[in-house]
This record gives C-alpha cells, sequence and structure tokens, in this order.
C-alpha cells in the first residue's frame, strides 16, 4: 500500500494558486529592477565576469519559467540591463519543471532543475559558466552594515539551517519514494 506525503496537499494547492494568481505588472518590473541591481552588485564584485558579458554587449538572455518571464541583455560595461520586450533573445533558457513544489524541492536538494536551451552556443556557455561560478558572499557584505562578528555568527546560522532544510528535504523524497511492505 503507497501512502502519500502529508505535504502533497500543499505540493498541488501551490501548483493550483500558482497558475491562476499573477502578480501586478508594476509589481513584476519593480522586481526585476531590483534582481538587475542585485545581480550587477554580484557581477561587480568578479572582474572575469565582467569580461565574459562585455564579450557579448547588446545581447539578451530570455529566462523563463511558467508565465514568468525575465528578458536582460549585456551592457558595455559587461553588466546587466533589462532588455525592452521588442528586444528578439539570442539565448531562451527555459525551466521545463512545471510545478513550483517539485522545483522548489529540487532547488532545496542543491541540484539544477531541467533546462531547455535555445540560442546561441557561445553566449550559453558564458552564461553556464556565470551560473557555475559566481556567488554572492552575503556574509561580506553583511559585515559592511554590521561588523565582521556579526556576520560571521549570522552567516553560520543561515549555513546550519540551510543543511537542515537539506537534509529535511532529501529524508522527506526519500520517505515518498518507499513502499511500506
Amino acid at each position: 500500500m503507497a501512502t502519500s506525503s502529508p505535504f502533497s496537499f500543499l505540493g498541488n494547492l501551490l501548483d493550483r494558486v500558482g497558475s491562476s494568481l499573477q502578480p501586478p505588472t508594476w509589481a513584476v518590473e519593480e522586481f526585476h529592477r531590483r534582481l538587475v541591481l542585485l545581480l550587477n552588485h554580484v557581477l561587480m564584485q568578479e572582474a572575469q565576469a565582467m569580461d565574459r558579458l562585455v564579450r557579448h554587449q547588446g545581447r539578451a538572455v530570455r529566462f523563463q519559467w511558467r508565465h514568468f518571464t525575465l528578458h536582460l541583455k549585456a551592457t558595455p560595461a559587461g553588466l546587466l540591463d533589462l532588455a525592452d520586450a521588442l528586444t528578439p533573445a539570442d539565448l531562451t533558457l527555459t525551466v521545463t519543471e512545471e510545478s513550483p513544489a517539485a522545483l522548489a524541492q529540487t532547488l532545496l536538494r542543491g541540484d539544477k532543475p531541467g533546462i531547455r536551451i535555445e540560442g546561441d552556443v557561445q553566449l550559453a556557455a558564458d552564461v553556464n559558466w556565470l551560473i557555475e561560478h559566481v556567488r554572492w558572499d552575503i556574509e561580506e557584505d553583511l559585515s559592511r552594515v554590521i561588523g565582521d562578528a556579526p556576520a560571521h555568527t549570522l552567516g553560520q546560522v543561515g549555513r546550519a539551517a540551510s543543511a537542515a532544510l537539506k537534509k529535511f528535504v532529501a529524508l522527506a523524497s526519500g520517505a515518498r519514494g518507499k513502499n511500506p511492505a
């Protein structure tokens, strides 16, 4: 007899709500602007990342998941900017996992979701390099605001919470896959 997870209801609810509710256009645009600021902040800490983007200045990448789309272009400074809707995408990256719950579970396990890639191969290789190698050192940014020791402590707490959450997801995934005898 197979048993279902008590979290399957939550996953189904997220799927239904996520497909019917859409945020207002102004909120999406503001989120995109803030995301570009954050991405550029992270990129400015990695000279090699900026050098890779300079090679692709003016080229556009479209990220898609379900009905959510983010359209970015590389600037001459090696940073990112929002591309307008009329700019054709040189590269389109589409997350193939439709379920928000399954996508969250994949990400929490530390795995990469399935991606369909269409477009320029060299641009795709450089975007992949950025995803693999560029990381936000949030602890360093926190230390500028609250000092080194508190930032380090918060970093340790965050890493411990992340490890515990990954362990929980792994255990929950394993339990769901087993059939009691």
